[in-house]
Parts: structure tokens; sequence; C-alpha cells
């Protein structure tokens, strides 16, 4: 079921004009009734602007082109591109503002912690312990967490538990909480918001992603809560197997895909970020897909061992050559999509052009994201049923709970691939052909499922253009097997980054807490460094 999300473009004005003043003084005392106030203030406001902030943020996709694009995409091997200043696929450091975009732009502002927490941590305390809006508090809970899942898989120790809190405690130098707590914490806030949800109960009216259906929620709440817990294989699997085990049977089912419906004609506040970069030069003539991803999707390598027997059918609906991003036309024939290898600028220099990759014709052969993808007012997908079924397939295969692998990595994938309609109509692959696909490769237990089952999610997520949880999820599983480059001058020793150091400016806005988070991390605080989760 495709969900409608009209959002007016004055409401966004409101909760934006709102966001900005969160932490002024809600004091009855020398306050013009006609005024916000603590008595007559909506916070589903505010729940709305911290749903379209965490789909990037305001200041024209500052943190989506920084963190999610020019990172996160190539170093995953999702994008390539020969474009000097995209960084990622050369595992060289921008830390004066790239890899810290996600936190916060240089000089405070547009970034994670004050476009995203400020406003829930509004939306709960304004709503905390006030009946009227019990689904409300529930939803903003569940919604926290899932801004700090994303903000502590880039980072590790980060501000948690104090952060938001400057007008509310006078906490100005947030303490980092240890990853380890952050996660023990989200797993615990998602099973009792997610249990307090009551479907007879408040309907939120800002709620940008269900408009309030509350069953939806309690499945999402559990599905994020599916993926917190899966997160954990790697240095705490008791954990992980428990969670997985406590949500089997209560998550999303088909119809349930989470995802802002963007309108082009609505303003900066609800257009989709992602298109909002790549259809600006010169992203539009450079940015690929990689090779890795396209030779995955064609069957030509053995990342996904076995290799696949026929093509995937989403080739022909994500993808085009001959075409900038954006420009209709082109050539969508499966046969002739041609990904861009990554590591490779515009110098001129020999081995390092992008003339000098092996096969090189013309970066028109190159393949891009076709518009069925792009557009202003494309949806932006924040987590898909297709998703939440591979990670139970990968739970089922790993731990045995939930029912069986086969059953899962097939829904999984058909709602991975049927779910492209609601991009665009042109996109819609048939479950006949999504079908056709999985009878050709079928599913094979043990460890090369788990390759297939993560592939899978990786796929999945590129296609979502959430290159975020794509390299999330290759760090937790370490599939697709992908080849580095060894970029001159790169600064992890020719391996794919791991995750983003902290940003500088913290070593002089919150010197204390950030000195002793920056001397914590394991392998140091750079680019090659780990996150708890990922140190084993």
């Amino acid at each position: 079921m495709k969900k409608k999300i009209t959002i007016y473009s004055a409401l966004v004005s409101v909760g934006l004009l709102l966001s900005t003043g969160c932490t002024k003084d809600f004091s009855k005392l020398n306050t013009d009734p006609t005024a916000f106030s603590a008595t007559n203030f909506d916070p589903n406001y505010l729940l709305t602007t911290a749903q379209l902030d965490y789909t990037g943020s305001q200041d024209f996709s500052y943190d989506t082109w920084r963190a999610n694009l020019i990172y996160s995409s190539t170093l995953i091997q999702g994008f390539a591109t020969s474009i000097g200043y995209w960084a990622g696929d050369k595992y060289l450091l921008n830390n004066t503002d790239y890899t810290a975009a996600y936190w916060e732009s240089p000089g405070g502002g547009d970034g994670a912690y004050s476009e995203q927490v400020k406003q829930i941590v509004d939306v709960l305390t304004t709503t905390d312990g006030k009946p009227q809006y019990n689904n409300l508090h529930q939803i903003a809970r569940i919604t926290k967490a899932l801004i700090f899942e994303r903000i502590t898989d880039l980072y590790g120790d980060v501000p948690y538990s104090e952060a938001g809190q400057g007008f509310y405690k006078k906490i100005l130098f947030p303490k980092y909480d240890a990853q380890k707590d952050i996660y023990n914490d989200l797993i615990a806030e998602l099973k009792d918001a997610t249990a307090k949800l009551d479907p007879k109960g408040d309907i939120p009216s800002g709620d940008a992603i269900y408009h309030g259906n509350i069953a939806q929620w309690q499945r999402f709440g559990n599905s994020l809560l599916l993926r917190v817990g899966m997160r954990l294989v790697k240095v705490d699997p008791t954990t992980a197997k428990a969670v997985a085990a406590s949500v089997v049977g209560k998550t999303m089912i088909d119809g349930d895909d989470a995802f802002v419906k963007n309108d082009a004609t609505g303003g900066r506040p609800t257009v989709n970020r992602v298109s909002q970069v790549l259809l600006g030069g010169p992203e539009n003539q450079y940015v690929k897909w990689s090779q890795t991803f396209i030779d995955i999707l064609q069957g030509k390598t053995k990342h996904t061992d076995p290799v696949a027997a026929i093509p995937d059918p989403r080739l022909a609906v994500i993808s085009v050559t001959k075409a900038n991003i954006g420009v209709t036309g082109g050539d969508n024939n499966p046969a002739d999509q041609k990904g861009q290898p990554n590591g490779y600028d515009l110098s001129g220099t020999a081995g390092l052009d992008i003339s000098s990759a092996p096969g090189y014709t013309t970066l028109d052969a190159y393949s891009n994201p076709s518009t069925n993808l792009i557009g202003l007012g494309a949806p932006t997908f924040i987590f898909t049923y297709g998703e939440s079924e591979l990670l139970l397939a990968d739970a089922a295969e790993r731990f045995g709970v939930g029912g069986d692998a086969a059953t899962h990595y097939k829904q999984g994938v058909e709602a991975a691939m049927t779910y492209l309609k609601q991009y665009n109509a042109s996109a819609t692959i048939s479950l006949a052909d999504a079908d056709k696909y999985i009878t050709a490769n079928p599913y094979v237990a043990g460890e090369t499922g788990l390759k297939m089952i993560n592939t899978q999610i990786w796929e999945l997520t590129n296609t979502m253009l959430d290159f975020y949880e794509s390299w999330a999820n290759w760090r937790r599983t370490g599939y697709p097997v992908l080849t580095p480059v060894n970029y001159p001058g790169n600064v992890t020793g020719g391996t794919i980054p791991r995750r983003f150091p902290y940003p500088l400016y913290e070593a002089s806005s919150n010197p204390t807490n950030y000195t002793a988070a920056h001397n914590a991390v394991p392998g140091g605080d750079g680019l090659a460094g780990r996150v708890w989760w990922d140190s084993k």
C-alpha cells in the first residue's frame, strides 16, 4: 500500500520557526498569551521538523551531500565518482567539515544535534507525563532512537544522555556516552516505547511518516529494535539473539515501508535531499553507480558467492547510461549497464585519471541512477519491510530464531524489488519477475546464506540511497566482500573506512569530554578507527 503524505508548507514553516526557538523560556510569566507557550504550544510541529531533518539538513542538504554521498556512498561502493572533492572512495580525510557534517556544520547549526536532537528532546520534554500526548511521546522516543542509532553508528561514543539539555538542565558541555551504554538504552527505550503505544489513544497530527497510524508505529518500533539488536552480533551475540527472538511476529508487514513523501513544489523543507545534490553540477555529470554494484546486479562477480545465475531485474529501472542524472532518455538495457570503478580522479595523471581505468571508453558509458529514483519530489525512504525481513533472515540463519531463513530471505528480496514502484510507477518490478530471480538464484544455508542476505541488504539500502545504513550493515557483517582501493595519500593504509572521526571543533567547544572520547577510540580517532560494535 502506498502511503500518500501531504506536507503543507505552512505547517513546515511553523515547525521550522519553532525549532529555531525551542530553547526559549516557556514560563507563563511575562508571556504574551497569544504567543506559543507551554500551555498552548503543540509539540506535533517539532515532531514534523525532527522527522524531516532526519531525511536531510535544511541547509541545502549539507549533511546529505557530505556524509551520505561524498563519503558513505563511495566508500561502501554504491556510487563512484572522479570529482576531486568526493574523498570517500579515495579514503582521504576532510575533517574540517565533511566528516563532521552530520554532527554539526562549522560554527554550529545544520547538523543532527541542532536540527534533530534538539527538536526531539523538546517534543519529549513537553509531552512527558501528559496523557493526551501519550502516543506522540512514544513515537518521539522511537524517533529519538532512530536519530541516535545513526549518530552513534557514524562516530561511536557520542553525547546522548545529556544531549539537547542546554536549556532544560543547563548542560552546556554534554558528556560522551559509551556506545555500549547507548545501545543498551536504545534497546530498552524501543521496547518500552513500543509497548506503551495505544491504538485507542491520541493520533499525532505532526507525524510525517505514518500519519499517526499507531499499528504501523508498533511494527516499525519492533523492526527498528531488531536492527539495533542485530548490530551487536560481533560484540554481544547473546543480546542480539534475545532481541531478535523478542520481536518475532511483531515486525513490519508489506505496506509498512517508512518514508517521507516529498513535494518538489513545496520549498526546501520538503524536497528529496539526495536528489537536490545530484541534480546539480558537476554531480549530475560525474556521479555514477559503482562497478562493484553494477557487477553484482549483473551477476558478473563472486562477491555474492554464488554468482547470480540471471541479472537482477532492478537493473532496468534504477540505472541508465548515456544521460546525465535527471535527464530523461538514455539506455536502460541491463546488458549495457557499466559501473565506474572506485578510486579514480580527473587529475590527468596516468593510473589515477578515470581515463586510465580498465575498459574506459567515455564517462557517458558509465551507469548513473535513473530518473525513476532521482527527483526533488521523490520519497525519502527511512526503513522498509524488505530490510526488516532480511534482518529476520539473518537472525534465523545465524541464531535459529524467528522461523525459516529461506522464507524470510524470499520475502525480503521480493519486497526489496517491488517497493521501487513507490518511487515512480516506471520503476515497477512485478512479483513474478522477482520470484523468477529468486528461483534462478536459490537461497543456500550457512555462511553462504549470510553472504546472500547481507548482500541483498546492501543492494536494497543502496537503491534507497541510504548509504549510511549500507555502510553500517557492511561493517556489521563484512558482506558483500569489497575490494578496497589504494589511492595515493589515503589515511587508512588502503583499507575501507570504519567510522567518522570526531569534529575538530569539539576539541575547543567541549574539550574535556571530547579528549576522553578521542583517546578511547579503538584504532584511533580517524577513518580507520572503529566503533564499539565493530571492534571485534
